[in-house]
């Protein structure tokens, strides 16, 4: 990684790191920083171009959308206007950059990695598995 590529993860981490104290909590902000992170592993480091704002809220949009956080009935709840309204972005850029992300790392909901623990312990299908093609709850088998 570049000089220049520390210098916008730094930079990036700052602004994400700020809007998750004041308006998140320690859990989305963990997970923001430890994509920030993957993304700084990657061959070619996606933050190397672009406004870094627009990384900033990227970040903080990927992660809300497969964590529900625009749902009003899951805390903490942050609208997109809100988000956006605060990195003076406008909510289609801030949501592409957002679908360029979950593409990147093949985000989605109940992701084991980039999930909150509320997200990974209310998976329906965390107490499934798979034999022989056929999905089994787990507590079936207990029983034995």
């Amino acid at each position: 990684m570049s000089d220049i590529d520390i210098e916008r993860k730094i930079k990036i981490i700052d602004l994400v790191s700020e809007y998750c104290d004041k308006n998140l909590d320690s859990e989305y902000k963990e997970l923001c920083l430890r994509i920030i992170e993957k993304m700084s592993r990657k061959k070619i480091v996606p933050f190397s171009s672009g406004k870094i704002e627009i990384w900033a809220v990227g970040i903080i949009y990927a992660i809300g959308q497969i964590n529900f956080l625009f749902d009003k009935s899951f805390l903490p709840y942050q609208s997109t206007d809100e988000i956006c309204t605060y990195f003076n972005t406008s909510k289609s850029t801030a949501s592409q950059k957002a679908k360029n992300i979950r593409d990147m790392f093949d985000l989605s909901y109940y992701d084991k990695e980039f999930s909150t623990k509320k997200m990974s312990d209310s998976n329906p299908l965390s107490d499934i598995v798979m034999i022989n093609g056929f999905a089994v709850p787990k507590k079936i088998l207990n029983d034995k």
